[in-house]
């Protein structure tokens, strides 16, 4: 007589105890981060095709709107510290997506301009950052959106020198 055994279900793992973050949730530093982790995240997965990050279609936007600046105002009015808007560009303009053009009477000044690639990443972008948007925005109810951007532009209002 042959007796089978059949192997029993593991047993189910004790649900662990939630982790006590204290003070945490109550902090604008770390409630805003989770925020931002929560966007990016979602930003990836929706332009992920593009392989562009975040910071990355900020600078792309910028150059669109102002052909010709330098990279140091750029660098400003994105809030990035040069020495980090460097890599970002190098990045783009190896990709073909953005170029450096020598100023005219300053050998060490260069503007920045999109290239025809940049323009046509930015053109496919436009609707799956929309989408995007629209995602957050749904989440926030019918004036959450405009509250928020009011709040986070006082917020940002507080002085920030990225240098």
């Amino acid at each position: 007589m042959m007796i089978l055994t059949v192997p029993s279900a593991p047993a189910a793992a004790e649900p662990e105890p939630p982790v006590d973050l204290g003070a945490l949730p109550g902090l604008i530093g770390y409630a805003l981060r989770r925020a931002q982790l929560a966007v990016a995240q979602d930003f990836h997965r929706r332009v992920a095709a593009e392989d562009i990050r975040p910071g990355q279609h900020s600078v792309l936007t910028v150059l669109q709107n102002n052909p010709g600046l330098r990279a140091a105002r750029v660098a400003q009015a994105l809030g990035i510290k040069r020495t980090n808007f460097v890599p970002v560009l190098d990045g783009l303009e190896a990709r073909g997506l953005a170029e450096r053009r020598r100023v005219p009477g300053d050998r060490r000044a260069s503007a920045l301009f999109l290239t025809e690639a940049g323009k046509a990443v930015l053109a496919r972008l436009a609707p799956l950052v929309a989408e995007h948007e629209a995602r957050f925005a749904g989440r926030l109810g019918p004036d959450g959106r405009s509250q928020l951007m009011g709040l986070l532009h006082r917020l940002g209002e507080a002085g920030f020198d990225p240098a």
